[in-house]
């Protein structure tokens, strides 16, 4: 039952007193506890009704799927009303906080630095192999479109600190454009003393750092506070940003970024240090340990360190390296299990997850089968050290940045180092090799919930409709935009299907459109997320963006409430697109067929860019 459920979660979660702030969105309870040390999370995930566990955002969540409402209430009778003591992702502290900002960062630009990465990658082999010439225009133009964003880094970086520290992004794109702006680069370049307000100007050349611009970003988030205060409301629209730059550009040039260009070199001095003495260290650990770092986030600590030497030394040898190393070691692993395995929807899942693992997607493997199995782990970390050991012996380097997975082996050719690609393949064979034959060795428990607690959720019943077995049902569009693969989306729960399968759009527009014809089982409270039950007994849920529920209903409109009944094309939802990705969140928005086990095959019919009511997903 949902109360046995719930008593169960509430007792490994710590219970009331460790329990600052409970919500839950559309598929899973959201936890936010005084003391992480008191979660016992193998009793979570293992309990007949929980789906999974994750740690994001400084919130502890249990993933459930449709029926956490009723599992939801059910905690709430036991332990009444919480005053609400704040929401920690408002204001984090430490490691996690930290780790927060840095993926919040980073994240958003990964597909263009992994694009001009790939780039510079393709001209490579282009010239080594001479398909083109370096004297040509066209390796010319190529060359410089592969540097812009790296070249463009502190502009790129401003705009997405300022999001993350809660100021203006256009100023901290303006900021950031200061740093690079040509007739800065030209005083560089001239060589010869510069005065600023009466001061020595130390000339440093900050195209493709990290350090300097993330520190000026978070100073003028202050800076930016004290001019809104000090500005009359009459002119604040011009003298805000007036007071914010008049006060920037000095401290950005005498103070702040010097001190973050000697920050940026002494981290890669440190890396280096370490490199000397010990090269096999750094990607032995990262190789082990990647998939650990996964799990809490921390890997977001690694990204920044990696650009910087990208920058610095223009090659990258603590994250490119170990975790190529891992997620292939990962891949090599979860398809041993989809070998070994006797079950055929764990054998059809570990067969994708580990192909895309190696291709440097590690969540549908991590999360569908890793995690649920757990020996896989054992594999995965042995593959990925002993690979990484030799990664450091041979000294193993990336020089561009990109998904560190074999689609990527290009950005480890270099000219100046020729064995360092061979190097980079051998590691990727070992990694491969041991975590397979590790996963056969240690073998693993073929049924993942064999020991879980006998608890039963008997879901209330439903009218039973015939469900159309004899013909294709087709799901539709739900708005105009581009169908992306739902392993793509940047939510665990969604990318492993672990939820059911279906599609996710990038809408062009702030509407959202029924995909079939059917009732309206129920819309959450914040109006991001609504459930759909088909004339055809198909059972959808719409998802409007990822995270979204902590925007609490502000900029969603609903158009339809529980119990309508609706037509494809019909209007469910409206949201304010601009507004809703300014404050920082994605809108890729998954359509889940969440009894995805009626089918024999739910499959995405077509890609790229849809309009509303065209046939995307068949189920058949």
């Amino acid at each position: 039952m949902y109360q046995e459920l719930g008593r169960l979660i509430l007792e490994n979660v710590g219970g009331k007193e460790n329990i600052s702030n409970v919500t839950h969105c559309a598929t899973r309870l959201r936890f936010n506890l005084k003391e992480c040390k008191k979660v016992n999370p193998d009793k979570i995930k293992v309990a007949k009704g929980v789906i999974g566990i994750a740690d994001s955002n400084g919130q502890f969540q249990v993933i459930i799927g449709s029926e956490v409402s009723k599992v939801y209430k059910e905690i709430i009778k036991i332990i009444g009303t919480i005053e609400n003591q704040g929401d920690s992702t408002d204001k984090k502290r430490g490691f996690v906080g930290f780790f927060e900002i840095i993926s919040g960062i980073f994240t958003p630009i990964l597909p263009p630095l992994t694009a001009a990465g790939m780039l510079k990658a393709v001209l490579v082999l282009a010239t080594t192999f001479g398909w083109l010439s370096r004297e040509s225009q066209t390796y010319y133009i190529f060359n410089f479109v592969a540097d812009t964003a790296f070249f463009l880094f502190p502009v790129i970086l401003g705009y997405t600190s300022a999001i993350k520290f809660k100021c203006n992004p256009y100023m901290g794109m303006l900021i950031g454009g200061i740093l690079v702006h040509p007739s800065y680069l030209a005083l560089i370049n001239a060589k010869e003393a510069v005065h600023f307000l009466g001061m020595p100007l130390k000339l440093v050349n900050y195209a493709s750092s990290v350090v300097p611009i993330i520190l000026i970003v978070y100073v003028m988030s202050f800076v930016e506070e004290f001019a809104d205060k000090v500005s009359p409301k009459f002119i604040k629209f011009f003298s805000k940003p007036l007071i914010t730059v008049l006060i920037m550009a000095p401290l950005s040039f005498l103070v702040l970024g010097p001190l973050g260009s000697i920050a940026g070199e002494g981290l890669a001095l440190g890396v280096q240090a370490i490199n000397g003495f010990a090269p096999w260290l750094i990607p032995v650990l990262v190789g082990a340990t990647s998939p650990l770092l996964v799990m809490i986030g921390m890997h977001y600590g690694l990204i920044p360190i990696g650009f910087n030497e990208l920058a610095v030394n223009g090659f990258d040898t603590v994250v490119g390296p170990g975790m190529l190393v891992s997620n292939v070691a990962h891949g090599g692993a979860i398809l041993a299990v989809s070998l070994k395995t006797k079950n055929r929807d764990l054998k059809q899942l570990a067969g994708s997850a580990g192909f895309t693992a190696c291709l440097g997607i590690t969540e549908p493997a991590m999360y569908g089968v890793t995690l649920k199995l757990k020996k896989p782990l054992i594999a995965v970390m042995l593959g990925g050290g002993l690979a990484g050991l030799y990664c450091g012996i041979m000294g193993v380097v990336r020089f561009s940045s990109g998904a560190p997975g074999l689609a990527s082996l290009p950005i480890f050719i270099g000219e100046a180092r020729p064995m360092n690609i061979i190097h980079a393949v051998i590691a990727c064979v070992i990694a491969f090799s041991v975590a397979f034959i590790s996963m056969f060795v240690i073998g693993f428990e073929d049924i993942p919930n064999e020991n879980s607690e006998n608890i039963e959720i008997d879901k209330e019943e439903k009218p039973k409709r015939e469900l159309v077995t004899d013909g294709v049902i087709q799901v539709k569009s739900i708005s105009r935009g581009e169908i992306i693969e739902l392993s793509s989306v940047k939510d665990d729960a969604f990318a492993s299907e672990s939820l059911g399968k279906g599609y996710a759009i990038v809408p062009e527009v702030g509407e959202i459109y029924s995909p079939i014809n059917g009732v309206v089982s129920s819309i959450f409270a914040t109006k991001h997320a609504i459930g759909l039950e088909g004339d055809d007994g198909t059972e959808i849920l719409i998802h409007v963006g990822i995270d979204t529920v902590r925007l609490n209903g502000e900029h969603f409109e609903s158009c339809v409430k529980e119990g309508d009944t609706v037509k494809a094309g019909d209007i469910l939802v409206k949201f304010d697109k601009e507004t809703v990705i300014k404050k920082g969140f994605d809108i890729s928005t998954p359509v889940i067929v969440t009894n995805t086990s009626d089918y024999t095959e739910v499959i995405v019919s077509k890609f790229g860019k849809v309009n509303v009511g065209e046939d995307v997903l068949a189920l058949a």
